[in-house]
């Protein structure tokens, strides 16, 4: 190796290096101006209380509220996700094997509805809402999240499936297993540590997620307790609060994001903790 080379590699190194630091400090210091103004005003009431008389002025409570409400349209969004998702990416997978222009422009088009803003999918959901008459209300926004997330589902365990050995595919069928069966108790079973992952990668998207249901989930001080009822979430209980003017509510609006970061964090760790024991698991 020359010394041009090397010194290529030695700036390529460099480079490579300082955008990767450079991102691990700007995502450092996001987390930490959230926690250093979050935890101030995090207390146990705030997780515990809805808000009561005179909370936007400084008041009593805190966002149980959006916290549930978050967590209903989340699992509500993600159990359909996976409803459709599942035997979606099986389908591509094991239906559609031969075809693989088709598959191709399947993904395309998937690849294309995971890239579309959150807030298209608003749009679209308060159209639909309009279309069938409902009101801004838990269901609403279950739709429209599970609309975003579907494609986070189906293209990310689409892309554990693929890298499932084709001869394990034949093999099962050369046994005389039908299509379905190969789809269900071999690549979803050897696929399964994938399927974690896609399932809490869009859990995750889905309740962080604001522009989606800000015209279709409305927002209550209550806990909803049909389907009906609007319901609050986290991302906009922070928006709400941050743009007031007051400052103690301000803060609490930091502490509302403190809890939203942490059960994303909680999130991503259970997935790669998921993921890689069955991983072993499967290796044993």
């Amino acid at each position: 190796m020359n010394k041009r080379k090397i010194i290529e590699e030695r700036i390529f190194r460099l480079l490579t290096g300082l955008a990767t630091y450079s991102l691990i400090a700007i995502l450092g210091y996001i987390i930490a101006i959230i926690f250093i103004n979050g935890f101030s005003s995090l207390s146990f009431d705030m997780i515990t209380k809805t808000p009561s008389g005179g909370y936007y002025y400084g008041g009593e409570g805190g966002v149980l509220n959006a916290i549930v409400g978050s967590l209903y349209i989340a699992l509500g969004a993600t159990f359909i996700a996976i409803v459709v998702g599942v035997p979606a990416a099986l389908f591509i997978n094991v239906h559609l094997i031969r075809y693989k222009r088709t598959q191709n422009t399947i993904r395309y088009l998937l690849d294309a509805l995971w890239g579309i803003p959150s807030i298209v999918y608003g749009a679209f959901g308060f159209a639909l809402m309009l279309y069938l008459g409902m009101n801004a209300s838990l269901l609403a926004g279950i739709i429209t999240v599970a609309l975003l997330i579907t494609p986070i589902v189906i293209r990310t365990f689409d892309e554990v499936l693929s890298t499932i050995p084709k001869g394990l595919h034949e093999a099962s069928l050369a046994m005389g297993s039908t299509k379905t069966e190969t789809a269900f108790k071999v690549l979803f079973r050897q696929g399964f540590s994938g399927f974690i992952t896609a399932v809490l990668l869009a859990f995750g998207r889905g309740i962080g997620d604001a522009a989606s249901v800000l015209f279709t989930a409305g927002y209550t001080d209550l806990i909803p307790k049909y389907l009906d009822e609007p319901a609050a979430t986290l991302p906009l209980a922070i928006f709400f609060q941050l743009s007031s003017p007051i400052p103690e509510v301000r803060d609490r609006a930091y502490a509302a994001a403190a809890i939203l970061t942490i059960i994303i964090l909680i999130i991503s760790l259970s997935a790669r903790l998921l993921s890689k024991n069955y991983s072993k698991s499967n290796l044993k």
